[in-house]
Formats: C-alpha cells, structure tokens, sequence
C-alpha cells in the first residue's frame, strides 16, 4: 500500500520538482547524453552486453560517491577476477567522472528514475546478480524491484546526516518498509548501528566497516599529486618542474569544494595577508564548477588578478595571477599537493562541511569553520585530538590561517595527529569488499 501510494504521487512530485531539476541540468552541462537511460531506454550494444551474462550493479548519486564506488569496485574485482559491473549515477559530473576513470569491466550509465515502470524496464536490461548503493540512495521500487527478483541488495558507506535522520524518523512508517529490504549494511562508526536499526534495518544485517572515504589504503593511490598532473599550469616562477609541492618560494591557501559567500572571504583575507606573506597565493576549488561565472563576478571589485586553471592548460600564462579557480570536475584530490594550508568549504556561509579528509591524505593541514554536520563525528574526533582546527568565523579564520602559514611544524603536527585519527578506517574498503562477496557466496 505504501509503495502504491508512493508511486500514485510520484508523476505530480516530479512535475513539482521538474523546474528546478531541468534548470540544474542545463547549468551544469551535458544534460541531453544519454538522457535515454534515465527513462531505462538503452541502446543496442548495452543490451546486447547484458544479455550475456549477470553482473554487480553499483549506484552512486555524484562525484564523492562515484570516488567511492570505483574503489570499491577495484577491491572485489581482487576477489572476483571475473567482476563485471555496471555504474549508475544521477548527475551529470558524477558520470563525466565515471566515464573518465572506470575500467573496461565497467559500463557506466545514467541511474533510471525511481518510478515503477521505469525501473522495471531497467531491471529487464540490467538483470543484476546483486546491487550495491553507495551512502544514501536508497529508492522504494529499487528496492522493491530487486526484493521481488530475490537480488541481494546491499548499503555501503552508509550515510546518515543528522537532517536525514530527523526526516526519516518522523515518516518511519513510509521508510521503514524499504530498509528492511536491505540485506548488507556497512556503516562507519559503531554509533551508526543502532539509528539504522532504529529506522527499520535488521540489527544482523548491520556491519561496521569504517569509511572507505577515509580509508587511508585506498586513499594514498593519489597521493602523488605533481606527478599526476603533467599538464599542470606553471604557476611558480620557472615552472613547477617535476615537483611542484618541493617549490619553496611559494605558500598557498588552498579554498576546498567552497560554497556561496566563502569565495569572497577567502580572497580578503587572502589580501591582508599577503601583506605578511609576500609569496602567498590563493587557489580556490568551488563545489559546483558552474558558479565560476558568479564568483568572478564577486572577486572582480578586489584588487585581485583572477585566472582559471584551464587557461594554464591551454597554454595561457597565469604566472601573474594572484587567485587560481579551478575548473575542472573530479580533480580536487589531486590538487591539493600545491596546498600548504586547506580550508574545507561548505562550513562557514553553508550547512553540512565537505570531506576534509583528501587534504589530509595530502598530508595538508586542514582548517572548517562551525558546520560540519554531514561529517560531525569525524569534525569533532579531529577536533579533539588537535588534528584539525575549527574556527567560528571569518577572523578567526584569518588568525588561524596565518598561524598556520607562519609556523611549519604546527602543520606537520595537525598532518600527523589526523593520520592517527584516520587510522581507525583503515581496511575499510577491503573489509566492505568481503562483506558484500560473502553475501553473494551465501546466496
């Protein structure tokens, strides 16, 4: 009755939401690829590849959780030679960036809209032996859809913010009947077993893995950052070389997947402190690459020379610029080598905090202001143990920063104090691997 009524709704919820969804689309790019796919039409040579034989479904929203799938994937192809899978995602970024990294025993596809008919016509094409989700996508005729075909349904990295917690308790009576319907649940932190349970999810179904975000293993393939970027832009004076990071004649302040209003007061204080640090360079990483055209616009009354990354790459000399944007999708963990201090955006003017913990597999001292609520557990063991600081505003940002850029071994302190913090997820991503082939081996 629940799933009927969900489903009777879903066209007018979709209408309401269609606007604001299209406008999104649009902004970002890209949209009209392979739009098909959301609407579970496929072509020819994706039909006919499936028809051969069954393989691993992994869904994954966007750009984090795509990082997360691929790794995953990776550990249990070591388990499964033979893997093959198919990578769903819902924004265009997250499938850029699928289709940029994945394998050859990966076919990357748009996730089909969670309405009964497209998803049944999805699961006809796609005829999964098992399906994996990656943090919180959790759709009710997904679900539904792999239960009815007895298909093994399994959450990893499972992610609850406080804010979708609060909504899922209030309309249990809806959720719940989804959850139950998951047969793996890993979870990072042992405090998460009970509010899964609490939301329907069957205590033995529910594994503490620790976070493959955070998993140190996996996370130090990227660590190299200069060596991965051939075509960095030359951003030091002679050129970054082979080494950019070994450059001592520049510091720089590194601005991390930064929301609406954090631009802005990177880039002041960034000039006041130049005053002090004549060789300080600012580089900033928004979270959405389409408000580049919006932050030029607010950075343009400073005294600020403003160039893109991308010029560099195409041969334009940004040796003078004083604030580098990034552009590109996808690249941030590797970026932040050039780093010497990182401030992790979405924590000061915006709600929730970004993932501070690729600065720091890059062994860079990471600073968030006071909103960290998607990453609250991990903010306040950082926190507690000195390897991180939390700053309340923008001039204790500012006093942080400098604190930070004046003293080198402060730095490497926090650097070391946040490894020791992250130690406790390491293994996560082989431990989910095995979780999820043990689930398939008991089938």
């Amino acid at each position: 009755m629940i799933r009927f009524i969900y489903n009777l709704f879903w066209p007018i919820g979709l209408l309401f939401f269609l606007p604001a969804y299209f406008v999104k689309m649009i902004r970002r790019g890209g949209y009209r690829q392979k739009f098909g796919q959301r609407l579970g039409i496929y072509d020819g040579k994706i039909r006919e590849r499936f028809s051969k034989e069954r393989l691993t479904w992994l869904h994954a929203v966007s750009v984090g959780e795509v990082n997360i799938a691929l790794k995953l994937a990776d550990a249990l192809r070591a388990l499964e030679p033979d893997l093959l899978c198919a990578l769903t995602t819902t924004t265009t970024t997250g499938f850029a960036l699928a289709r940029k990294n994945a394998p050859p025993w990966i076919e990357v596809m748009y996730a089909p809209l969670d309405y009964w008919p497209i998803m049944h016509r999805a699961f006809s094409v796609i005829c999964p032996a098992r399906i994996i989700l990656v943090e919180a996508e959790i759709w009710p005729n997904l679900a539904a859809a792999a239960n009815a075909r007895r298909i093994s349904l399994a959450l990893v990295n499972a992610r609850l913010s406080p804010r979708s917690e609060g909504r899922y308790r209030r309309f249990r009576f809806f959720v719940a009947p989804t959850f139950r319907l998951l047969d793996l649940v890993c979870v990072p932190e042992q405090q998460d077993i009970e509010r899964w349970a609490a939301l329907g999810v069957a205590w033995d179904r529910i594994r503490v893995t620790g976070s493959i975000k955070y998993d140190p293993d996996i996370q130090a393939q990227t660590q190299d950052v200069a060596a991965s970027l051939p075509s960095s832009p030359k951003l030091y004076e002679g050129g970054w070389g082979a080494s950019p990071v070994a450059s001592l004649d520049r510091v720089v302040l590194f601005g991390g997947s930064t929301h609406r209003g954090e631009e802005e007061i990177l880039a002041r204080i960034f000039l006041r402190l130049r005053k002090q640090f004549p060789s300080l360079r600012l580089f900033i990483a928004p979270r959405h690459v389409e408000r580049l055209r919006e932050i030029r616009a607010q950075l343009n009354p400073l005294p600020l020379r403003v160039a893109l990354a991308s010029e560099a790459r195409r041969g334009g000399a940004v040796n003078d610029a004083d604030c580098i944007l990034l552009d590109t999708t996808g690249e941030l963990q590797r970026w932040y080598g050039i780093a010497t201090v990182v401030f992790t955006g979405k924590s000061l003017t915006a709600h929730g905090g970004q993932n501070p913990v690729e600065p720091i597999l890059a062994d860079k001292p990471v600073i968030f202001g006071p909103h960290m609520e998607n990453f609250a557990t991990l903010a306040e063991a950082l926190v507690s143990k000195k390897a991180a600081i939390q700053i309340q505003d923008g001039d204790s940002l500012e006093q942080a920063i400098a604190e930070l850029l004046r003293d080198s071994e402060a730095r490497q302190r926090l650097v070391h104090n946040a490894r020791e913090v992250l130690s406790a997820h390491q293994g996560a991503t082989a431990r989910s691997a095995a979780l999820i082939h043990a689930l398939k081996a008991n089938e």
